[in-house]
């Protein structure tokens, strides 16, 4: 099934623009309950304005809440920013640490965000369990956990620890593209012939076809 997700979606990668540490960090907290599209296009005024840690921690409130108000609990996401910066300034020199034992200690930031940053930002391998992640391991048989933690290890286990971060992507944009939650498209899917949930949804190809979500589709909804 790995194998066969590679060759399905062999550009799998981070669909947040950044282009430093920081900036992932930021994109992803701001991805909560928010689509990656909106994040994108949100960041680019984020990032023109606030290029570091100490920006962040001396950042006016209004000003950061106006900017990002559409991606949504703009008033916690600035307060986490804003703590975030004071955090890093503190005790990292500024710098955005490497490590998920350091990550997760800072304000807005759990291991599905650390994840993120660690393997795209920092090429260290990790597993991020988003909704798609969970919900594609578990049709998949790969686990049988709902906790987001019992999973990445689980799934972890059955896998090249160097395969962690590009592995997520992949179910990523399988659960995006194909595997939907509430109709996934089994007739039109790359994993179907190993899967045991193939039937959720529709079998015949024709009519899974018309599910499939195009690029321009994902990125609407992303």
């Amino acid at each position: 099934m790995g194998r066969a997700l590679a060759e399905a979606y062999p550009d799998a990668h981070c669909e947040l623009d950044f282009s430093s540490p920081l900036e992932l960090l930021v994109a992803t907290i701001l991805s909560a309950q928010c689509t990656d599209k909106r994040v994108n296009e949100v960041t680019p005024v984020l990032f023109g304005r606030y290029r570091s840690a100490a920006d962040y921690a001396g950042a006016d409130r209004a000003e950061v809440e106006d900017v990002i108000r559409s991606t949504g609990f703009f008033r916690a996401k600035t307060n986490s920013l804003l703590k975030l910066g004071a955090a890093l300034l503190e005790r990292y020199d500024g710098e955005v640490p490497n490590r998920l034992e350091d990550l997760v200690t800072l304000p807005g930031v759990g291991r599905k965000t650390a994840n993120v940053v660690l393997g795209n930002a920092f090429g260290v391998p990790g597993i991020t369990v988003d909704t798609h992640f969970g919900r594609l391991s578990r049709r998949f048989g790969w686990t049988t956990e709902v906790d987001p933690v019992k999973v990445e290890h689980e799934v972890g286990a059955l896998f090249p620890k160097k395969d962690w971060t590009v592995l997520s992507h992949r179910l990523i944009w399988h659960g995006r593209r194909t595997c939907h939650s509430r109709k996934p498209a089994c007739g039109a899917c790359a994993v179907a012939q190993w899967c045991p949930s193939f039937g959720l949804g529709p079998t015949d190809p024709k009519v899974a076809e018309k599910l499939l979500k195009s690029p321009r589709q994902v990125a609407e909804t992303l």
